[in-house]
């Protein structure tokens, strides 16, 4: 394997190891990964890793996905040999196929401005608060149901969502997986179908969707085309897995059984929240903002989504890409919970002039404006932090579920900084790890047909053995935390 990075423990008793190739897209980047399997042995190591960049043309913003599939056939030659293949991504986003199977055009990138106001449109045929008794799901303006009633669908035979599209082209199989099809507020949380009602109302037609696929499910055979450009011999099946890449997180988190916890998945999104047996319907939670996506084995991932790292990585962009570990130093000695901004805020979503930004919201709220770069990363980083905290109280009030703990999984857990300011936030331990949480997840799914893992539950007892975590805890700052909070809600 090119450039392959060893993360996690070594495998026993190769005789009865298998190796599965999870494909892992981000929206700054994808990996293919090579996960190795064992009786009792956990290993994950890099293949290949590329980069995920939109682009911006006149009529919007949008995937590269032709030079995303590349990426994933590139990522499969280096991967040599594996016994199954699964695709995870992040969610709502799609192409549409005209009656060939071809797609109609680059999908839009869930950052465009063309859903801008189709919202509103929407609740005057079914109100918001009956959209979220019946689906569950968070506001957000870039869901697909949203996106759905903004595009073109005249030509469109089929929609599939992003890691569905790229399994059609390796398979020619099409299907609909339901973690990610979750996210498009039109599944009912409660029956795991879709919601039949609130789709009629809306004039949208299901048939658009392939059959829905749970993970574990058999998602067809590598085609002899992609066979020969891999280099791999067949047949290698392809596995639906958790496909939006958050249920593949939350089912790698490495809770202990029986263990109270709340988790939070870091990278350009903080997606913070429980894993429950039933979703949350209430007016309350709708008010909250917090979402009911489904996840593994019967679960729901009860969570709110947070702006995330993304305020970080916007302003590095925008900084020139300066040394993060010396930026991160820099911010830990810089005034504590000096200024900080709503890292929710959908102010915060499009692109461009961060720190311009971050300074305009801390000045319009009375505080002090951070001038330096090391001071915008320090407000970035007590912002998310303090949003952290928010989120995990109201989850815990919303869904009367006290929690002892919090996991942090994916990239933010390489940021010690933001993982001890967690712990402080929210007067909790943070156990931080793994950070390949995605890539870890779908391999546990593809190890189950092989019998390697039973369910959930088996899958976080391995993750614990093999993976390193790291645990942080809080320092007894809850009074300034709490006064930040008010602070901000004032503003």
């Amino acid at each position: 394997m090119s450039g392959s990075v060893k993360v996690s423990g070594s495998a026993k008793g190769s005789g009865s190891v298998k190796s599965y190739a999870a494909v892992d897209l981000g929206a700054s980047s994808g990996r293919v990964m090579v996960g190795r399997v064992g009786p009792d042995s956990l290993e994950l190591a890099e293949a290949h890793r590329f980069p995920n960049r939109p682009v911006r043309v006149p009529e919007g913003l949008r995937w590269d996905v032709l030079g995303l599939y590349a990426g994933v056939l590139e990522g499969l030659r280096a991967a040599g040999r594996v016994d199954s293949v699964g695709i995870d991504s992040w969610a709502v986003d799609y192409g549409l196929l005209d009656a060939d199977g071809a797609l109609l055009g680059n999908p839009v990138h869930y950052r465009d401005a063309r859903t801008e106001g189709v919202a509103e449109k929407v609740w005057a045929s079914v109100p918001a608060e009956e959209l979220y008794g019946a689906t569950g799901l968070q506001y957000a303006p870039f869901n697909t149901l949203y996106q759905l009633k903004a595009d073109q669908l005249t030509r469109a035979d089929r929609l599939l969502l992003i890691p569905d599209l790229l399994t059609y082209w390796l398979t020619g199989e099409q299907g609909t997986e339901l973690t990610n099809a979750s996210t498009t507020q039109l599944i009912d949380p409660r029956t795991r179908t879709w919601a039949t009602v609130v789709a009629q109302r809306l004039g949208i037609d299901l048939e658009l969707f392939a059959p829905l696929r749970q993970p574990g499910d058999p998602a067809g055979f590598l085609r002899p085309e992609v066979l020969e450009e891999t280099g791999l011999a067949g047949p290698v099946p392809v596995t639906a897995v958790g496909s939006h890449d958050t249920a593949s997180a939350v089912a790698a988190v490495p809770a202990a059984d029986g263990e109270r916890f709340a988790y939070i998945c870091t990278g350009t999104w903080s997606l913070a929240g429980l894993e429950l047996d039933a979703p949350v319907l209430t007016e309350e939670s709708r008010a909250a903002n917090f979402t009911n996506e489904l996840g593994l084995d019967g679960t729901v991932r009860y969570l709110r989504n947070i702006m995330g790292l993304w305020l970080l990585q916007e302003c590095l962009r925008a900084w020139g890409e300066p040394d993060l570990g010396a930026l991160l130093l820099q911010a830990s000695k810089s005034p504590a919970l000096r200024s900080v901004v709503d890292a929710g805020d959908a102010a915060f979503l499009a692109p461009g002039r961060m720190p311009e930004r971050i300074a305009e919201a801390c000045r319009d709220s009375g505080q002090p404006v951070p001038e330096s770069p090391a001071h915008i990363t320090r407000c970035i980083l007590d912002s998310l932090a303090l949003a952290h905290r928010r989120a995990v109280e109201d989850a815990q009030r919303l869904a009367d579920r006290p929690v002892d703990v919090v996991h942090i999984v994916g990239g933010g857990t390489r940021n010690a900084l933001l993982c001890q300011l967690t712990a402080d936030a929210c007067g909790l331990p943070v156990v931080a790890g793994p950070t390949e949480a995605a890539a870890l997840g779908n391999v546990l799914v593809q190890a189950r047909p092989h019998g390697l893992v039973r369910d959930l539950a088996d899958g976080r007892r391995l993750l614990t053995r093999t993976q390193p975590l790291t645990r942080y805890e809080p320092r007894g700052q809850s009074a300034r935390w709490r006064e930040a909070e008010a602070r901000l809600a004032g503003a």
